[in-house]
């Protein structure tokens, strides 16, 4: 702002141009930058296209149809709950069905005989109308392992506790056993897996246990002896023989009837009282390299799976030299999961259940005892 009498020289040659104001268009207009990003285009080249001229676009009016707006809902055709829940059971798309009930109505029937469109034909040359499937009849004994798992997830709250475990010891005494063993036998990992499973047991209980309800009462049965269901996948579906009172039985023993069992299993030649019952289950999948864990569902009315993954080598720090560096090994290690019925084992007994199995096959010479 200016005060009265000072020198207004600055503004002498102010206009009203230079407020804003109207300035007379030049004759020839500059050239519209282009983005710094792209390259100039060249008007001189002989294959350049000339330029479009641009035209104004013609005005469109909209067009209405006069009616009200309607929801997705009010698009629908009248129908009865009953119909429409017929519809969702089908998977029958509204849209295409056409009511032959008062006012338009669908009815069940119109559902019932609502028949897809034929596909498009298959790009590619390929042949028309060849199944793209294979249904495969489930087996009974398909039906039933289904019905168990489904209502295994339903009524059992699972968790899920897992603990990395090193085995280069018990893979050591195996070694042992086997060369001494002059052919009589052949001891697996899951042979030792099994008696360590039987020693938890007996350490925590509530593992052993299993909800029942008879009579109108409500129990949890704590086992006695712990009588091992050992999954083996056969050609009919996923089977557990049972392994009965493995706390009295050596590791000779267990390899032995396990054999038998697995055999006896895919045969299709087991007993129903040979893979019904059970009170603790063991899942191993340790045979295959590409399954380091895995969780496994509970098989009622057993309160607890084991679910045990492959073998693998980890480097851990070594012994600590005198000059004070610490070196490198290599340490064989398994993850084992367990499963856990959470009306049964609460979760503080189940990571106690873990510890215990941890401590021993970790200390194989317990085994042996």
């Amino acid at each position: 702002m200016v005060e009265e009498g000072e020198d207004v020289s600055a503004f002498e040659s102010f206009s009203t141009e230079d407020a804003g104001g109207d300035k007379p268009v030049p004759s020839s207009a500059p050239k519209e930058e282009t983005s710094e990003f792209s390259e100039p285009s060249s008007s001189s080249s002989s294959t350049a296209p000339p330029a479009p001229k641009e035209s104004a676009p013609e005005p469109q009016e909209s067009v209405s149809t006069g009616g009200k707006l309607e929801t997705s809902l009010e698009r629908q055709p009248p129908l009865s709950p009953a119909a429409r829940k017929l519809a969702l059971e089908k998977g029958v798309p509204l849209s295409a069905i056409k009511g032959t009930g008062p006012g338009g109505k669908v009815t069940k029937a119109d559902i019932e005989k609502y028949k897809p469109a034929a596909a498009a034909a298959p790009a590619g040359g390929a042949t028309s109308g060849a199944p793209t499937y294979e249904d495969i009849p489930a087996s009974s004994m398909r039906k039933t392992i289904a019905t168990r798992l489904v209502q295994s997830m339903n009524e059992n709250p699972h968790y899920f506790v897992a603990s990395t475990i090193s085995v280069s010891k018990l893979l050591k005494l195996r070694e042992a056993l086997n060369a001494s063993s002059e052919g009589k036998y052949k001891l697996s990992v899951n042979d030792f897996l099994v008696k360590a499973c039987v020693i938890a047991c007996h350490k925590v209980p509530a593992a052993n246990s299993s909800w029942r309800e008879e009579g109108g009462q409500v129990v949890i049965r704590q086992h006695n002896v712990v009588d091992v269901s050992v999954a083996v996948a056969t050609p009919v579906g996923l089977m557990t023989p049972i392994v009965k009172n493995v706390g009295s039985l050596g590791l000779q023993s267990i390899s032995a009837q396990i054999k038998d069992l697995g055999k006896r299993a895919r045969d299709g030649k087991l007993k129903p009282e040979e893979y019904q019952g059970g009170t603790f289950t063991i899942s191993n999948m340790g045979m295959n390299p590409a399954v380091e864990r895995f969780t496994a569902v509970i098989n009622p009315p057993q309160a607890a799976i084991v679910a045990i993954g492959t073998t693998k080598k980890v480097a851990v720090p070594g012994d600590e030299a005198e000059d004070g560096s610490v070196g490198v090994e290599w340490d064989d290690q398994i993850v084992i999961t367990g499963s856990f019925d959470h009306k049964v084992v609460d979760g503080a007994v189940g990571g106690e259940f873990m510890k215990e199995l941890k401590r021993v096959i970790e200390n194989p010479l317990e085994l042996m005892l």
